[in-house]
């Protein structure tokens, strides 16, 4: 019987420029890449503006409608928001996205959601991080200059460009945020135990 490959470079089927080394080779090719993707996101240690590595949070969803929050006095506020993004998929949906300030984690989004913050003002540290997948841990992080009085929002979100996804974490416009906020549910989270 032949195989897959004797066919393609059979005369019955016009001799396709397809050889079983060139096929060997990318395959080992793709191999090799999809190895070596895999390391760079195989879970090491956290950056320091995470919280400890082994932590997960139990997270509901409250759909009522929650107003803006103002700042405390002397305080800011931030929001932290989750957009599933343009590449929704089963894992983006099953898996809270933890986000920590300096060290600590302050809470965890789950599907399109937001939940909120007091922070005091100066600089921070914020990381986004995945709870594992199958010993994988995607992170972002950004620092931010926080002064008081003022409301920042940021948000999570999952990026594919190739076979990898990627988790990313980016400040946006006021505009923006107060438009997600309106359209998705409070997150409510708790570490645990």
């Amino acid at each position: 019987m032949r195989n897959y490959f004797d066919a393609l470079q059979s005369p019955s089927m016009g001799a396709l420029p397809v050889r079983r080394k060139t096929m060997r080779a990318a395959f080992v090719v793709f191999f090799a890449a999809f190895a070596s993707a895999s390391a760079q996101n195989s879970f090491g240690p956290l950056p320091s503006a995470c919280g400890p590595k082994d932590v997960s949070f139990d997270v509901r969803l409250d759909k009522a409608q929650h107003p803006l929050t103002q700042p405390e006095p002397g305080k800011s506020r931030i929001y932290l928001i989750h957009d599933i993004g343009a590449f929704p998929t089963l894992w983006a949906f099953e898996k809270p996205i933890m986000l920590g300030f300096d060290g600590a984690w302050l809470g965890a989004n789950l599907k399109d959601s937001y939940f909120s913050v007091s922070i005091d003002p100066g600089e921070h540290h914020i990381c986004a991080a995945t709870q594992y997948n199958r010993g994988i841990k995607l992170v972002a992080l950004a620092h931010l200059q926080v002064e008081a009085g003022k409301t920042y929002f940021y948000r999570t979100r999952f990026n594919a460009p190739g076979a990898m996804y990627y988790l990313e974490l980016d400040a946006i416009d006021s505009d923006e945020g107060e438009y997600l906020i309106a359209s998705y549910p409070l997150s409510v989270s708790h570490p645990k135990n």
